[in-house]
C-alpha cells in the first residue's frame, strides 16, 4: 500500500482536475468533513483560475463538467463515476444524474502495442496465432477489442480478441489505494457519511475492478453463464477460445448480430421489439433470482441479437452474484409494495438484519408505505422499478439502515436492465413481465423438486456424518485410553480421599461416570456440527 503522502498528493492532483471544472464528487446531503473542507480551501485559486479560464467557452452544463473532468482524469475515475451513478442513495440524485451520461469510451492505443502484448502473452509470432488480426474496434478505460480470424480444427473461425491497456494495472491499484485512503478518512471525521460505508463502497469497487484486470476471470464467467443458460430459450453467450486466453488477452466468438440499440435495424429483420423488451428483463431477472449469477453490465453495447433471434450477452467483465438471503430479500419487498403489504416488506428488511433493531417493524413498515403509495394507482407501465429501487435506498438514512454493498450491482443493473426494455418498449409491464420469473423461482424453492432437493443434501449430510464416525470413534478411544489411565490413579486412592472426592455418598465407579460423560459430550459435539 503506497504512503499516505503518495495518496495525499494524487488526491490533491485529482482535486484540482475537478476544481477547475467547478464539480465535486462530494455528496451535498452530508456535511462536508474537515479534510475535505481543508482541500477545498487549499484549491480555491484554482477554481478561481478555472472560472476564468472557462468563461469564453461558456457556461457548460454541470454533468458535461463532470463527465469531462472525470474523463480526464483516467480509466479509474471513470469507473468510480459509473460506479457512483447507481448510487443516489450516496451522492444524492442531482450528482446521480449527471453521472448518469458518462460513457466508458477511450481513444484506442496503437495496434503495435497490443500485437506485442499479444505475442508476448500467447508466445507466438501473430501470424501464427490468427489467419487475420485487424484494427481495434472498440475501446475503452480498461481494454479495446480487435477483430480477427483464427484456425480452429481446419475450420478458419472469426473471434474477437480483448487486450487490456498497457500499465492499466498499476494505474488501477495506485488510484484504488487513493480511494480507500479518502474513504478511511471521510469514515473518521464524518458520522453522516459513516453510515453509508464508503470504505464498503470501495471494497466493492475494488474487487469488481480486479476481476476485470484478469480475463481469464471473465472467461470463466462466460462459461458459468452460458453453463446456467443452456436450456434457456432465445439466450446465449459467445463461446470462449481458451488456447489464446490469458490474464491480459481474452479470445471469444465473433457476434454476428444486431446491436439491440439498432431499433430501425431490429425492425427492418422483422424482429418483435414487444417481446424482445420483456426477454431482456425477464432474462437478467431469472438469472439473479434462479441462479444468484448475472450479468451486471447489461447496457445496449453488450448486448446483441443474432440471425436466429438470441439474444447475446457479451462482456462479462462486470458480473453481480446473490446468497439464497438476498434472493429471498428481492423477492419478498418486491411482493410487498406489489401487493399493498407493506408490514411484510418491513419485517423482510428486518429478518435479513438491513434495519437496527431500535427500530419497530411497524414503524418501518409506515415508512415504506410512504414510498409505495404514490406509485399504487399508477399503471404498470408508468412504475419504474429503478426508480422505485432508487427511492427505497434514499429513504434508509431514515432508519439508520447501513448502505449493503451486495445489492449495489443489482440495483445497477436493475436500471440498465430495465432502461433497454424500455427502450424496446416504452409501455412494457414490468409486474407482467416478471410474473413468470417469480412463479418460477417460487416453484423452485417451494415445490416438490425443492423439497426432493433438500432432502437429498439431507441424505448427504447423513452420509457424510455416517463416514465421520470412524474418527469419531476414534477420537473416542483415545479419550477413553487416557480416561482408563485415571481410573488406576482413582483406584490407588485411599478411602478418605475417595469419599472426599465423591462427597462421602455411594457411587458407581467414578471411571464409569466419567466415561459416561465422555460419551454423552462427544455425541453432542457431533449433533451440534451437524446441526451448524
Amino acid at each position: 500500500m503506497a504512503n499516505p503522502l503518495s495518496n495525499t498528493y494524487r488526491l490533491i492532483k485529482a482535486g484540482i482536475t475537478l476544481t477547475y471544472y467547478g464539480v465535486t464528487l462530494f455528496p451535498k446531503h452530508i456535511p462536508t468533513p474537515l479534510p475535505v473542507k481543508l482541500m477545498r480551501l487549499l484549491l480555491l485559486p484554482f477554481s478561481v483560475l478555472g472560472m476564468i479560464l472557462r468563461a469564453p467557452f461558456g457556461h457548460q452544463p454541470a454533468s458535461e463538467r463532470l463527465v469531462t473532468a472525470l474523463t480526464k482524469l483516467g480509466p479509474t475515475y471513470i469507473k468510480l463515476g459509473q460506479f457512483l451513478a447507481t448510487r443516489s442513495d450516496i451522492i444524492g440524485p442531482e450528482l446521480a444524474n449527471d453521472l448518469s451520461t458518462l460513457q466508458d469510451r477511450l481513444p484506442p492505443f496503437p495496434q503495435d502495442e497490443a500485437i506485442v502484448e499479444i505475442e508476448k502473452q500467447l508466445g507466438a509470432p501473430i501470424d501464427k496465432l490468427f489467419v487475420e488480426f485487424g484494427p481495434p474496434i472498440a475501446a475503452a478505460s480498461i481494454a479495446q477489442v480487435h477483430k480477427a480470424t483464427i484456425l480452429d480444427k481446419g475450420i478458419e473461425r472469426q473471434v474477437a480478441v480483448k487486450v487490456l491497456r498497457p500499465g492499466v494495472e498499476k494505474r488501477f491499484f495506485q488510484d484504488q489505494d487513493s480511494f480507500r485512503f479518502a474513504a478511511n478518512l471521510v469514515e473518521t471525521f464524518s458520522k453522516a457519511a459513516r453510515r453509508m460505508r464508503p470504505v464498503d463502497v470501495v471494497k466493492t469497487l475494488d474487487r469488481s475492478v480486479t476481476i476485470e484486470l484478469d480475463l481469464r476471470l471473465e472467461a470463466s464467467a462466460i462459461s458459468e453463464l452460458r453453463e446456467n443458460t443452456s436450456q434457456d430459450e432465445k439466450f446465449r453467450t459467445p463461446d470462449v477460445h481458451w488456447s489464446h486466453t490469458t490474464a491480459r488477452v481474452l479470445t471469444t466468438e465473433w457476434i454476428d448480430g444486431i446491436p439491440i440499440s439498432n431499433i430501425e435495424a431490429l425492425e427492418k429483420e422483422g424482429h418483435n421489439l414487444t417481446e424482445l423488451g420483456t426477454h431482456v428483463l425477464q432474462s437478467f431477472l431469472r438469472h439473479a433470482m434462479r441462479d444468484g449469477f448475472f450479468h451486471a453490465d447489461m447496457h445496449p453495447g453488450n448486448l446483441f441479437v443474432d440471425k436466429a433471434g438470441n439474444l447475446v450477452a457479451i462482456d462479462c467483465g462486470i458480473m453481480g452474484r446473490m446468497k439464497p438471503k438476498e434472493q429471498r430479500f428481492l423477492a419478498r419487498i418486491l411482493h410487498g409494495f406489489v401487493t399493498g403489504d407493506y408490514l411484510d416488506a418491513a419485517q423482510a428488511h428486518v429478518d435479513a438484519g438491513y434495519v437496527p433493531d431500535h427500530h419497530s417493524v411497524e414503524e418501518f413498515a409506515q415508512g415504506l408505505r410512504a414510498i409505495g403509495e404514490p406509485i399504487a394507482d399508477k399503471a404498470a407501465f408508468e412504475i419504474s422499478m429503478a426508480r422505485f429501487l432508487g427511492q427505497l435506498l434514499e429513504y434508509t438514512a431514515v432508519y439508520d439502515m447501513a448502505a449493503r454493498p451486495e445489492l449495489i450491482l443489482l440495483q445497477k443493473n436493475m436500471v440498465i436492465a430495465e432502461g433497454v426494455a424500455r427502450t424496446l418498449n416504452p409501455e412494457l409491464n414490468l409486474w407482467k413481465a416478471s410474473e413468470p420469473v417469480v412463479k418460477e423461482w417460487l416453484q423452485h424453492q417451494l415445490g416438490p423438486v425443492a423439497k426432493m432437493k433438500k432432502m437429498a443434501a439431507g441424505l448427504r449430510a447423513l452420509d457424510q456424518f455416517m463416514d465421520e464416525i470412524p474418527n469419531h470413534l476414534t477420537v473416542l478411544e483415545k479419550n477413553m485410553n487416557g480416561l482408563s489411565r485415571l481410573s488406576g490413579k482413582v483406584q490407588d486412592m485411599d478411602e478418605e480421599t475417595l469419599n472426599q472426592l465423591v462427597g462421602g455418598r455411594q457411587q458407581k465407579p467414578l471411571s464409569n461416570q466419567i466415561a459416561l460423560w465422555i460419551v454423552a459430550l462427544s455425541l453432542a459435539v457431533i449433533a451440534i456440527k451437524q446441526l451448524v
